[in-house]
């Protein structure tokens, strides 16, 4: 069943699934329509799962679920099948790892993940520089560390 985000425990299992470009406006609204449709029909072990389920800045399906009535296998696997399906429909990936989203005067900008190191290198990304730590794995480290500094992500062996 479909929550507010604030209403999920702070421990609340969180995936985050990044297109490998911005949706337009068009993609955006149905898309956003059909997370949240999967979402009132999420279910564990044939109940349904409290959960929450969005579109970011126009690059993120973030899910969310409280784990209290056991997120299962066959609940993950129901929602990767789901993004799967929108994959297929729009012509767009959302499970390549490999490029890291950051916040270039004030603009969502993307570098390949072979490229980071030389965008250090070039000034382009800093110490400060916000970037989406896509690896967050609970609510509570959803709201405080999924935008942060590189500095204070896994990113920052690279400095």
């Amino acid at each position: 069943m479909r929550r507010d985000l604030i209403a999920l425990a702070d421990e609340s299992k969180v995936w985050i699934y990044q297109a490998d470009r911005a949706l337009s406006s068009e993609e955006l609204g149905s898309i956003q329509e059909a997370v949240i449709e999967f979402s009132h029909q999420w279910k564990s072990h044939g109940m349904e799962l409290d959960c929450y389920t969005h579109v970011f800045h126009s690059r993120f399906l973030v899910f969310v679920a409280d784990d209290t009535r056991h997120v299962s296998g066959c609940s993950i696997d129901s929602s990767v099948h789901f993004i799967q399906n929108l994959e297929t429909k729009y012509g767009i990936s959302f499970f390549d790892r490999l490029n890291y989203l950051y916040f270039n005067e004030g603009e969502i900008a993307s570098v390949p993940h072979l490229g980071f190191k030389q965008a250090i290198e070039d000034g382009t990304i800093h110490a400060d520089t916000l970037i989406f730590n896509n690896l967050v794995a609970s609510k509570r480290e959803f709201l405080d560390g999924w935008v942060t500094e590189v500095q204070n992500s896994w990113h920052s062996r690279y400095l």
